[in-house]
């Protein structure tokens, strides 16, 4: 290896991965392998070890003859190492060994967007949820807030927009990104990385200067592209290349759309008003003037208004309902459809009375099996069934005394190209606590797999059950069987009456609000905050003031960080140094944490939190979640297990965290394959911008008074091997 080269990646160490790992995960680059090629070179489909777990990955193999080299594979690993979100996609690792440059990425199972374009199963929702995504990601790669520099992508395009199993969209490819400076307005780059034709910015062609404006030119072609369900250039048979992007625009001033839009018989028509929203964006994307360009935030709020008006269009009713009808013994055909559609958004039972069948408030699907259709006879117990626990199915529940019994549920009815959350829904015979949340751990594995999975927890439902979540499906129009077995606990397993197995589609993310009115969200008591920064932020006006407290800024000797969210309400977070931890610690300096120390839990299965709030930090009257900030070490095998928070002056749990992501295996129709994919219930970590980690532990209401806020905590882990390594930065207090 070059000893520059070899310089320049000694900061990535730890993402290296050897040669004969990727060699044998790729059967030696075998073509059967390969999902997908470009100017970079081949990508392959393979399994290597990450995290210390098996871990399916997309390998891009840069081939230097087609002009990919050095700079681009090292651009990339900086770019994606220091840039998280979401929407972008995520670096595994890379080697660099016997002149091979390999990148290697999280695996987006459904390829790139450009291959669905025409697809006849993708419904107009998740179309516009793409193109949602897709603009999240670029609005984080412009607007960093100082957290990062700025950065132009330089080829956006459709066949860069990568889609994982829940149809999730990740930008990719950033070999041609340009960095700026984080607090420009504008950052202008001169540059002969053009981009693609068809997509790039046509002022390029006069200035050679690219800009934030330029993305968004290129994220409008995309989004027509999206309408017309047609790439935005076509090949003559001659060989010649035609550009649509004019023809677009000139339909779209002569109000001729409807005449360009994509059209399918199997999904429901694209509603008007989303069509005029989406359409009106993506024409002022595509303006000459780069200051006619909105922002990609704005094109996110614009296209967030898309969504709603089409989610409400096809929430109206389901586009098979006539289906629905035949498989009910009730005489619905007589129905308004106004009738059939509150009918159904109550519940429905079909298929003899053992199917129940309801709409959520987005028209989605929502399906459950009884347990009379669904569990089999044990070989291990014979309970009776049971009709006293109000089930809506007339079979009853059935009585399981150890958690051990097999299940096989044909999947139906389920909306297409929709993520479900397969779950286990019941009841406690003997009674419970008021709680929201039990720890059951309760094993389970697909028929003809090795490996059991564990579904720690219960949840109580708003109709009086209990559900246990399994696994997660995301429907493709067929009907598959799973056989699924289950084989009770490592711990004191409750006596359960189980109902059935329920496909519940999984929870949205809410639309964001707007940064309006900012003269109110000012604190009255701002002036007060600033002296405790000892005149570290200076600012002229109040606007500066605004976007100062937005940013945030250290206070206390730089032990404090104060913020304001969107609403304007205060946010607070103190270092480690702050609250008192009792436990096996020691204090150390990272040099990317905002604070001068952070903790280290050396070893132990508790800790405890002593935490005293100054009132003056946080807004009266609301309700704060308090979020522990942390790093993990690389090896995150022992940290897989819940733990449970309790608040010592109740001297009872108040929830169950995780340190590491729980994930639940995800459903493959492709015999029975599957992998493991994230939850996003409370209690579950997430990645931050700043590129640590935060999990909520305790929330709290505050009142009118200028009593400090005491409360604490006592942290304990439920697993056989103690925590270690665990890194805390701090402890975040934010509206909830």
């Amino acid at each position: 290896m070059d000893p520059y080269l070899k310089i320049f990646l000694q900061p990535f160490e730890h993402l290296k991965i050897r040669l004969d790992e990727i060699t044998r995960a790729t059967n030696n680059f075998d073509d059967e392998k390969c999902i997908g090629r470009g100017g970079f070179g081949k990508v392959y489909k393979g399994e290597l070890l990450c995290m210390g777990e098996p871990t399916m990955a997309a390998i891009k193999r840069l081939d230097r003859r087609h002009g990919q080299g050095t700079p681009e594979f090292l651009k990339e690993i900086t770019t994606l190492y220091n840039y998280y979100h979401d929407n972008l996609i995520s670096l595994l690792g890379f080697c660099c060994e016997a002149h091979e440059m390999i990148l290697v990425y999280e695996l987006a199972s459904r390829g790139s967007l450009d291959r669905h374009l025409k697809s006849s199963h993708l419904t107009w929702t998740q179309r516009i949820k793409i193109c949602i995504d897709v603009a999240k990601g670029l609005s984080y790669l412009h607007d960093p807030r100082e957290k990062h520099q700025r950065l132009i992508h330089c080829d956006v395009k459709s066949a860069n927009i990568l889609l994982d199993e829940q149809w999730n969209a990740k930008l990719s490819d950033f070999g041609l990104s340009i960095k700026g400076s984080a607090n420009e307005q504008q950052s202008v780059v001169v540059t002969f990385a053009s981009g693609t034709p068809g997509y790039c910015d046509p002022q390029y062609a006069w200035t050679h200067t690219l800009t934030k404006g330029s993305d968004v030119y290129s994220f409008g072609v995309v989004l027509f592209e999206v309408l017309c369900g047609t790439l935005c250039s076509t090949y003559s048979n001659g060989g010649g290349q035609q550009i649509l992007v004019p023809t677009w625009i000139e339909s779209y001033k002569r109000k001729k759309l409807n005449d360009i839009i994509f059209k399918s018989p199997t999904i429901q028509p694209l509603d008007q008003s989303a069509l005029e929203k989406l359409s009106d964006i993506a024409y002022r994307c595509l303006k000459d003037s780069r200051d006619q360009r909105p922002n990609m935030a704005e094109v996110v709020t614009e296209l967030e208004t898309a969504l709603e008006g089409q989610v409400l269009s096809e929430s109206k009713l389901p586009f098979d309902y006539k289906e629905i009808i035949k498989a009910s013994r009730f005489d619905l055909d007589n129905m308004s459809k106004d009738e059939l559609r509150e009918l159904l958004y109550k519940g429905v039972l079909l298929n003899d009375d053992y199917t129940w069948f309801s709409l959520n408030t987005r028209g989605e699907h929502c399906v459950m099996i009884s347990c009379g259709e669904c569990v089999l006879p044990s070989a291990r117990e014979s309970y009776p069934w049971s009709s006293g626990y109000n089930s809506r199915f007339a079979v009853g529940t059935y009585h399981s005394v150890i958690g051990r019994f097999r299940t096989r549920v044909k999947t139906q009815l389920l909306s297409p190209l929709i993520t479900y959350k397969v779950n286990l829904v019941f009841k406690f015979m003997l009674p419970e606590r008021m709680s929201k949340c039990k720890l059951i751990s309760l094993k389970y594995k697909l028929l003809g797999e090795r490996k059991y999975s564990t579904s720690y927890f219960a949840y109580a439902r708003e109709d009086g059950w209990w559900m246990a979540e399994l696994y997660r499906f995301t429907s493709d129009g067929r009907s598959i069987d799973l056989d699924i077995l289950f084989d009770g606990s490592d711990r004191d397993f409750p006596v359960i009456e189980i109902e059935g197995i329920e496909f519940r589609p999984l929870e949205k993310e809410p639309i964001s609000d707007s940064d309006a009115n900012w003269k109110q969200k000012l604190p009255i008591d701002y002036k007060d905050i600033l002296k405790l920064s000892k005149n570290s932020v200076k600012s002229t006006t109040e606007k500066e003031v605004y976007s100062t407290f937005c940013r945030g800024f250290l206070i206390n000797d730089g032990q404090e960080w104060f913020s304001l969210d969107k609403n304007g309400k205060k946010c607070y977070m103190q270092s480690a140094r702050a609250p008192s931890i009792d436990g096996e610690i020691c204090r150390r300096f990272l040099p990317n944490s905002r604070f001068k120390e952070t903790v280290e839990v050396m070893n132990g299965f508790e800790f405890k939190i002593h935490i005293t709030i100054n009132p003056q930090l946080v807004s009266s009257q609301t309700t704060y979640g308090s979020y522990l900030v942390y790093k993990l070490p690389r090896d995150q095998s022992r940290y897989e297990a819940p733990i449970e928070v309790m608040d010592e002056e109740l001297s009872e749990a108040t929830r169950y965290i995780y340190l590491v992501t729980p994930q639940f295996p995800v459903i493959r129709t492709n015999a029975y394959q599957y992998t493991r994919n994230p939850s996003n219930k409370k209690g579950f970590p997430e990645h931050r911008d700043d590129g640590w980690m935060e999990v909520q532990v305790y929330e709290f209401k505050t009142d009118t008074t200028s009593d400090m806020i005491h409360f604490s905590l006592k942290l304990t882990f439920c697993a056989s091997k103690p925590l270690r390594g665990l890194i805390i930065e701090g402890l975040e207090y934010r509206p909830v």
